[in-house]
């Protein structure tokens, strides 16, 4: 695949957003409206504690992407109450469009004692156009189960021929750099389908296969059909070092497949890698592929996980 690259087209630190939040807009999701295209992302917050919140906000662009229309001023969908499984941030959100509602499903995490946080998928609904959303009950639609223990989360959903399909992460287990280090998760990509989008059926296996060992962690698989194959594009990195270290931090990853069963794995293929220099020169990840007005764009965040924001590429051939 041949890409023309945009650049960075949105910069959080130069904007004011709601909630306080000052920088990272992390995994934007793109929705088509009639005279541009808005885009949902996760930026950031500190409670009282020093600690982060993540909430979802947006952006919206012109047709060409090169003109900023307008930024939410609102909460766009409010954090869960105490002990609550999205009591501390929604991060990242789905949006697409199930008849006259718009569907969210969230992200939902919260921190715990022995390991940074846990996490589980919730689902949201607009019945204004997007511009707030209303949960569908307090707790998740789609959790952690006796084979996929902690870490549910990163939840991508395709309606097909009256049927849902969700491409989603799990976690597998936690390791430890060195035993003084915090834990961190190695999770993997999954498929669940649904005839409602509330009740899910878990395919039960790792869909796509890595090309890091064991420990590579895969996350926010988004997935488009298009010249009669579905396309996955992802994000993977190294279990350690991916915070600092350029060779483990994230990557683009790319898979195919005819049947939305059986996958094949062809990074290379996808033709995108870090810039020599600049915002996506150490990092790539959180990436969200869509059509609009004939064309094949792709979003993404850079370096330091998006906090200076996301940009775009747009498919030639």
């Amino acid at each position: 695949m041949k890409w023309n690259r945009r650049g960075l087209i949105f910069d959080p630190t130069r904007i004011c957003l709601p909630n306080g939040c000052l920088e990272y807009a992390q995994s934007p999701q793109a929705l088509p409206l009639e005279e541009g295209v808005r885009v949902y992302f996760s930026t950031r917050t500190k409670d009282h504690l020093g600690k982060f919140l993540s909430h979802i906000s947006y952006v919206e662009f012109d047709p060409t992407f090169s003109t900023i229309k307008a930024v939410a001023e609102h909460v766009v969908i409010p954090l869960g109450e105490t002990g609550d499984f999205d009591e501390h941030g929604i991060f990242p959100i789905h949006i697409f469009r199930d008849g006259d509602e718009i569907w969210g499903y969230t992200t939902g995490w919260s921190r715990r004692a022995s390991v940074s946080a846990d996490a589980s998928i919730g689902l949201a609904v607009s019945r204004n156009g997007g511009r707030t959303f209303r949960k569908i009950g307090k707790g998740p639609v789609l959790t952690s189960s006796l084979h996929e223990p902690f870490l549910i989360g990163d939840a991508f959903v395709l309606k097909t021929d009256g049927v849902y399909h969700m491409w989603y992460i799990f976690g597998l287990r936690w390791l430890r750099a060195a035993p003084d280090t915090p834990p961190d998760r190695i999770y993997k990509i999954g498929h669940a389908s649904s005839q409602d989008g509330l009740n899910w059926e878990k395919e039960g296996r790792a869909i796509i296969a890595d090309r890091l060992g064991e420990d590579e962690c895969q996350a926010l698989p988004s997935v488009l059909h298009f010249g009669g194959i579905y396309h996955m594009v992802f994000c993977y990195r190294k279990h350690t070092g991916f915070r600092t270290e350029r060779s483990s931090a994230y990557r683009l990853g790319y898979a195919y497949s005819r049947d939305m069963k059986h996958w094949v794995r062809d990074d290379a293929a996808l033709g995108l890698e870090l810039s020599p220099d600049g915002w996506d020169s150490e990092m790539m990840c959180y990436p969200h592929l869509f059509a609009y007005a004939d064309r094949i764009c792709l979003l993404y965040n850079g370096n330091h996980f998006g906090k200076f924001g996301f940009g775009l590429a747009e498919l030639e051939s």
